[in-house]
């Protein structure tokens, strides 16, 4: 059988290309409002992270999120997808990477 080309995706923090399934994507719609996008299929302006909590938290301290999506982002929203992905990660090692 012929392999599966994988997507790949930048993550906006560290730079690295990773399976879109290893990221997570944050929109920006037009109307400005900014959502965790767990389907990844949401209308609007994305922008990847990896499921990494030093990397979120990273984003979080550089603002990183709110220079890409042209939008200023609060501090709620930071800690919302910061336990967004733990959460996320620490439920991938317990079931493994399958849903």
């Amino acid at each position: 059988m012929k392999q599966r080309k994988i997507p790949l995706r930048k993550s906006v923090v560290s730079g690295e290309m990773h399976p879109k399934k290893e990221l997570i994507r944050i929109t920006r719609s037009k109307d400005g409002r900014v959502a965790i996008d767990p389907t990844g299929k949401m209308p609007g302006r994305g922008a990847y992270v990896a499921m990494e909590p030093a990397e979120v938290q990273s984003a979080w301290d550089k603002r990183i999120l709110d220079r890409v999506l042209e939008t200023s982002l609060t501090d709620e929203f930071y800690q919302e997808l910061l336990d967004y992905v733990t959460h996320q990660k620490a439920r991938r090692e317990l079931f493994g990477n399958g849903k």
